[in-house]
């Protein structure tokens, strides 16, 4: 019985690695397309992969049933990749490749949640765990929305200054990283902090 199911583990863990290769893979083969993207369009690639990936954690068995049991901790450290986004906006502000209005904001809200996911994936027990998942959780949240929306409104009263945004490697972030950031996000709030999240 356990060998099956660490076989079915194994499986579900190749699937959703795979079609995360595939997706990462489109979306790098997208952003000779996405250069020329208006920010409405951007807006709704975001959105719209956002629906597509939660609809598939509900509908594709395997993926829901890997969803529901990876340990959060791992979901949580997967916004590390926030850390990154966050700095880069930073330097692009600092060489005035990106509006600083936009920049700033958004890479230091990043910046910092990115940072605060290695202080909420630390603690061992589920009681310690809970409410700074919560908070964690909900900022995280209102920031990438903030950022979703921002690029927007930037991107429409100024399309050319948001540029670095279509181009790689920032635009793998409307593309893939940030829809399955979002997605995330409202893993965690169906998952809850639950003692049996926590290995």
């Amino acid at each position: 019985m356990l060998r099956s199911e660490r076989n079915m583990n194994s499986y579900r863990n190749t699937i959703v690695t795979l079609l995360l290769v595939c997706w990462l893979c489109f979306a790098v083969g997208l952003s000779g397309w996405f250069r020329n993207a208006s920010a409405p369009a951007v807006a709704a690639t975001v959105w719209t992969l956002t629906v597509l990936v939660l609809v598939a954690c509900w509908k594709i068995t395997a993926i829901r049933v890997w969803v529901l049991d990876v340990d959060l901790r791992w979901l949580v450290l997967f916004h590390l990749t926030r850390s990154i986004a966050g700095a880069y906006f930073l330097v692009l502000c600092r060489r005035g490749e990106l509006p600083c209005a936009f920049a700033s904001p958004a890479g230091w809200g990043d910046l910092l949640v990115g940072v605060f996911a290695l202080v909420i994936a630390a603690p061992p027990r589920a009681e310690v765990w809970r409410v700074p998942l919560l908070i964690w959780n909900v900022v995280g949240l209102l920031d990438i929305v903030f950022v979703v929306f921002s690029a927007l409104r930037f991107g429409l009263q100024d399309w050319q200054s948001m540029h670095a945004l279509r181009e790689l490697p920032l635009s793998l972030l409307p593309t893939f990283l940030v829809p399955l950031i979002i997605a995330s996000h409202v893993l965690f709030c169906v998952r809850g902090a639950q003692a049996r999240d926590v290995r």
